[in-house]
């Protein structure tokens, strides 16, 4: 089937997130990124979700997807978005449904190939977008809606370490039989001590649906916590080791500071702030996280380090959306473009690293027995021409 032909197809017939989706399919002639081979033409068998067979081509194989003159490469693991939070709340004091704004989330992660997504969701002191109370309805609306997704939600909880009553709302997380990611954030400290700017705190005010005299007093009360935040922070992580479950630290900003959550077992450096602790987690071969937008910017929109100079020092490992789905992709495919990194290598820091990084070792590369999350790419115009996830496909564009 060619690509406009399989466009109609799916226009035609409604694509369905559940086992009323067709389990087998095949994409043919694809120029498709094999590890440790490159770029190859080749079939590719889905079956049951997962990559049954890869073959070279059969010039009498009929049926599936024809790819030829198109990259198939494996599907986006985004191990930190929080581009979602703009659906719930597209401006400051007004929300919109969780069921809108998820579905909605769920057909750009689709259209941008992202196949598995890690949902930033913020556990704070704060009231409003990023409270427990919210987190708690985000994730029971994930949860009710996930017949209905397209592609693999996932959590990644985002506590701010003096939020110490939460702490134990967090740790029940733990159980559930996909394991979230933990983030260790501390954006309090900044907040009491001056150093964060106005503009940020008016942000955090905004988004809490206060006015900046009583989130300036919910953080004073806050900051009276300081003395919990340590035993807090040591037992919520020996937690999560015991339950198997990936700790980042965000925002680092001191060698020290990543090395005391190193010792924890904190594995995954997540935005470090400067090169001296960017420095001391490549030393230590950490997992480090950097933002895509920053690449595809050309710079890290708060003057942050350039993402691209932690690459070309071999001192970045994961790209994610941060705050914009469409990052990923056009990210990989521009250090690929621009020879900062081969393209296997490039991709790799957009689907099978942050993989590796979250322990789902059932996808990220195009291998038989993986997960069936692949995008077939036209590379002339560097987005999707269709993307398949465990072996369905769920978007389409001619």
């Amino acid at each position: 089937m060619k690509m406009g032909d399989f466009v109609t197809s799916m226009m035609e017939t409604p694509m369905q997130s559940d086992a009323r989706r067709t389990e087998e399919f095949t994409i043919r002639n694809g120029l498709c990124l094999i590890p440790g081979e490159g770029l190859v033409i080749a079939d590719i068998q889905c079956s049951g979700g997962i990559i049954a067979a890869i073959s070279r081509p059969a010039g009498t194989a009929k049926g599936g997807l024809d790819a030829a003159g198109r990259l198939v490469l494996p599907g986006v693991v985004d191990i930190h978005g929080d581009a979602f939070e703009r659906q719930i709340m597209p401006r400051p004091r007004t929300l919109f449904p969780l069921d809108l704004a998820l579905l909605e989330t769920d057909r750009q992660l689709a259209a941008n190939g992202i196949t598995t997504a890690y949902h930033g969701i913020t556990v704070s002191w704060e009231p409003g977008l990023r409270s427990l109370e919210q987190a708690t309805r985000i994730i029971a609306a994930l949860d009710a809606l996930e017949h209905e997704f397209h592609v693999d939600h996932r959590l990644h909880i985002r506590w701010e370490t003096f939020a110490v009553d939460e702490a134990h709302a967090v740790e029940a997380l733990f159980a559930r039989e996909r394991k979230p990611l933990l983030a260790f954030n501390d954006h309090t400290s900044m907040s009491l001590s001056g150093t964060r700017k106005d503009i940020k705190l008016r942000g955090s005010a905004e988004r809490a649906m206060v006015d900046m005299d009583t989130y300036r007093s919910l953080l004073d009360a806050a900051g009276e916590r300081q003395d919990e935040v340590e035993a807090t922070v040591h037992w919520l992580s020996q937690a999560a080791r015991g339950n198997d479950v990936p700790m980042l630290s965000h925002d680092d900003c001191t060698a020290g500071m990543r090395e005391a959550y190193r010792k924890l077992g904190v594995g995954i450096a997540e935005f470090p702030m400067n090169w001296e602790t960017l420095e001391d987690a490549a030393a230590s071969q950490d997992h480090i996280v950097l933002g895509s937008p920053n690449i595809v910017r050309g710079g890290s929109h708060n003057g942050a380090i350039g993402a691209e100079d932690a690459v070309r020092r071999s001192m970045c490992t994961i790209l994610a959306s941060d705050y914009y789905y469409p990052a990923p992709l056009a990210a990989a495919l521009s250090l690929a473009a621009r020879s900062v990194l081969p393209l296997e290598q490039a991709w790799d820091l957009v689907s099978g690293a942050p993989a590796r990084a979250s322990g789902l070792f059932d996808r990220g590369s195009i291998a038989e027995g993986k997960r069936a999350d692949l995008i077939v790419l036209d590379e002339a115009r560097r987005r999707p021409s269709a993307v398949i996830a465990a072996g369905r496909p769920v978007y389409a564009s001619r």
